[in-house]
């Protein structure tokens, strides 16, 4: 899938994650569920590399695969607009994640990859032939679910399109979800490529052919707007030739990346071949044991088709639809990804071998320093997508056929879109704590009334507010559900392994909350004392971002170490002696 594509839930942090020593990190899909598995005590196999090397690999990959992937959303919305079109398309790039993460997405990363270790550590062929086999089902049920799907396609576009849509609209998304509904098998293909790959200590393939993808699709937008221009047109306007070259490329983008893990299979000494006995692989097991991720998938996605359905009535009406919110919810994720999901990573391996150790106490330690840390170090950037959210939609997407209109309505999802940045990232905290126990069935569980809330506070401001307040409405129930969340993984954590500091918690988090305002208001006075309108040109935009910026973060960082947010001081300390080294 596309970077930063919006997933309903409060599912799963940006994947990536590098492995710390003592620990094996499945990094399958840039935005499913890692699972880290510690192993402290186990000495690398010959020629699967250190575990510093595999990280440095992925570090990399990841910083290169985020790039391209943001560089992938901003031809794309120059290209298409943030109005129908646009719409249209991310519409369809939608219905392909759907029906992978309910086939194979939560399941691969919470069951048939700590299995895949497992057996690769226990079987006599380092777990060849069950490699094979899963291979093969999975091979089969993607195709089968790829044909179902394709045949589904209307009813998909009646689930996610608002029933008000003009024909024109709801041909045009299914007609696009028919070249990408591919996308299920090569996707699904290559996730399991990968987990193989990452059980015989390959990561560098996984990290970078998604890179191919970005950059194929990339490409292809390219020739779009050699061929076609970046200007804005209505649906019953895209040719043949337009969908084709516009659905057709996405596709090509994940057969490449599918295509270019093949080679490296054959490198860790893995053979491809068919193997039907699939009593073999403990189906009955499997199921089991992913029941509970897929009823947390399934809650999620009734989440999503919700936010889709309202998003399209909104785009009908010319205001902010799928394409905007989509971008906000992007900037959202790669904010998370680079600070929270660096966190996560170095905490998980400890929490897994504290939760495996019985030790509790550790455990909640982690818990309480990862929520502060995580807290204080999202803080600034929140406070920077609310005062600064016009010039960072105006710099970053107002290209082509992205009007100004469009980037005004930009700037409002963000500013909302700040409030749910840090509660998202504690919620994700806590549900991977609940990982480290190990527990799938706690999140499913929490899953359903977060959902169920989230779902009624966004139908509730979609009906109470206009139109124009949609993708914003929504964004606020994301933020509402992060909170609900946080909250009872917290407390259901807090009987699990014990008190979590919730007082120093608090009082970490007021500290923070005193620099965060402090931080806005000195980043409103300079932004308006600078020249422009409330809509800057691209060139105040510029300006605005780095002025504006440094303000807020310079009055953040001497309000944090005034406060004695001992966090920050932490991050502080490790770069005086990086900058030392």
């Amino acid at each position: 899938m596309s970077d930063g594509l919006y997933r309903s839930a409060n599912s799963a942090p940006d994947g990536g994650l590098p492995p710390e020593d003592g620990a094996t990190l499945i990094s399958v899909d840039p935005v499913d569920q890692p699972i880290v598995e510690t192993n402290a005590a186990t000495p690398e196999p010959p020629g699967e590399g250190s575990a510093a090397g595999n990280s440095a690999i992925m570090a990399i990959g990841s910083l290169v695969s985020r790039g391209t992937g943001f560089l992938r959303t901003l031809v794309l919305t120059a290209a298409l607009g943030g109005l129908l079109v646009g719409n249209a398309y991310t519409t369809a790039q939608i219905f392909p994640g759907m029906v992978y993460e309910f086939l194979l997405g939560g399941v691969l990363t919470s069951v048939l990859v700590p299995v895949l270790v497992r057996r690769r550590k226990t079987d006599p062929d380092q777990g060849q032939a069950y490699a094979q086999r899963l291979l093969t089902l999975a091979v089969l049920a993607l195709g089968a679910a790829t044909l179902a799907a394709m045949v589904a396609a209307p009813l998909l576009t009646w689930l996610y399109a608002s029933d008000k849509s003009n024909g024109a609209y709801r041909d045009l998304v299914t007609t696009l979800s028919y070249l990408m509904l591919p996308m299920i098998f090569f996707t699904g293909l290559s996730a399991l490529i990968s987990a193989v790959l990452n059980t015989r200590g390959h990561f560098a393939a996984p990290m970078w052919t998604p890179i191919l993808n970005n950059l194929v699709v990339i490409g292809t937008v390219g020739i779009y707007i050699l061929v076609y221009g970046a200007k804005l047109v209505e649906p019953e306007e895209m040719t043949a030739g337009r969908i084709v070259l516009l659905g057709g490329g996405t596709l090509l983008g994940v057969m490449i990346q599918a295509a270019g893990l093949v080679p490296a299979l054959r490198k860790v000494g893995f053979s491809w071949r068919w193997r039907f006995d699939f009593g073999a692989l403990g189906l009955r097991e499997l199921a089991r044991l992913g029941a509970w991720m897929f009823c947390y998938v399934a809650v999620s996605q009734i989440g999503l088709v919700v936010v889709f359905n309202l998003l399209n009535r909104a785009g009908d009406e010319k205001q902010a639809g799928p394409l905007i919110f989509n971008n906000v919810f992007l900037l959202l994720m790669m904010a998370h990804g680079v600070i929270a999901v660096s966190i996560i990573t170095a905490l998980m391996p400890r929490m897994s071998a504290a939760a495996a150790d019985g030790r509790f106490a550790a455990m909640a330690e982690d818990l309480s320093r990862g929520t502060r840390t995580v807290s204080a170090v999202l803080a600034p950037i929140a406070v920077c997508y609310a005062v600064l959210a016009a010039p960072i939609a105006v710099a970053l997407f107002n290209y082509g056929a992205f009007s100004t209109q469009d980037a005004t309505a930009t700037s409002l999802v963000l500013l909302v879109a700040a409030l749910a940045l840090v509660p998202f990232a504690i919620s994700q905290l806590f549900t991977f704590a609940f990982y480290a126990l190990p527990d799938t069935k706690t999140p499913a569980l929490i899953n359903i009334p977060v959902v169920a809330l989230r779902v009624l506070v966004q139908i509730g401001l979609f009906a109470a507010f206009s139109v124009e307040f949609t993708a914003s409405g929504l964004m606020l129930g994301n933020a509402v559900s992060y909170v609900a969340a946080a909250v009872i993984s917290a407390w259901l954590l807090r009987r699990r392994v014990g008190r979590l500091g919730l007082g120093t918690i608090m009082m970490t988090l007021g500290k923070v909350l005193i620099a965060a305002l402090g931080a806005a208001v000195v980043g409103l006075v300079v932004v308006n004392l600078l020249p422009g309108s409330a809509t800057p040109t691209r060139f105040e935009a510029f300006i605005r971002l780095a002025i504006g910026g440094a303000a807020i973060c310079a009055t953040y960082l001497g309000l944090a170490l005034a406060l004695r947010v001992r966090e920050i001081s932490d991050v502080v300390a490790m770069v005086r002696r990086k900058i030392g080294r």
